[in-house]
């Protein structure tokens, strides 16, 4: 294995076992059981757990990145079809797992932000990227008269991640994926309708 692959593949299984123990959980050797990569492999690479836990929440939030910008970038279709499209694919990922691992940037959010000051810091930044992100589709939406001239687009990307990230942490308590889709009913067919 290349010095890389090595690295990618402690990332990799970071991200898989932070989302079914938790971060405080997740003890090095079960990290390194689950990439296949030898005990002196883990310190070669990362300074400490703290440091390899933001590098695994690095790599996330980059591949989701790709996603957002694969789904809310496609123009040929409408703003709000592209939202709609990105949210029913998180969906349909939720719903595989079985509803049981959530997202591992609200997760964590859950657990270290009182923990550790660059945990904190640093989710703050990924979420605030998301909140951008959705706000400029819902401003591109409202120049296409999608939605209604009032609304603040930013407080209502705002708004949205806030609700999504509350029907996710619910999913999880009930194991379905009823909160999300009541969620995504009633921002399409209420809020964003609203004249």
């Amino acid at each position: 294995m290349s010095k890389e692959t090595t690295k990618t593949a402690l990332l990799d299984a970071g991200k898989a076992v932070f989302l079914e123990k938790g971060y405080n959980n997740a003890g090095i050797e079960a990290i390194l059981q689950t990439a296949g990569v030898p005990k002196g492999s883990f310190y070669y690479y990362f300074d400490s757990k703290e440091d390899f836990g933001l590098q695994v929440l690095d790599r996330f939030a980059a591949c989701h990145h790709e996603t957002l910008d694969r789904f809310l970038g496609d123009e040929a279709v409408g703003p709000l079809e592209r939202l709609r499209r990105y949210f029913e694919a998180v969906v349909e990922c939720l719903e595989s797992q079985e509803c049981r691992k959530g997202c591992l940037v609200g997760n964590l959010s859950q657990e270290m932000a009182d923990q550790s000051e660059a945990f904190r810091a640093r989710l703050r930044e990924i979420f605030d990227g998301w909140i951008d992100r959705y706000a400029m589709c819902l401003a591109e939406a409202q120049s296409a008269g999608e939605i209604p001239a009032h609304l603040d687009p930013r407080a209502l990307a705002e708004f949205w991640l806030d609700g999504w990230q509350g029907a996710v942490l619910r999913a999880k308590t009930v194991r379905s994926i009823a909160p999300l889709r009541n969620f995504l009913g009633m921002i399409f067919s209420d809020v964003l309708q609203r004249g």
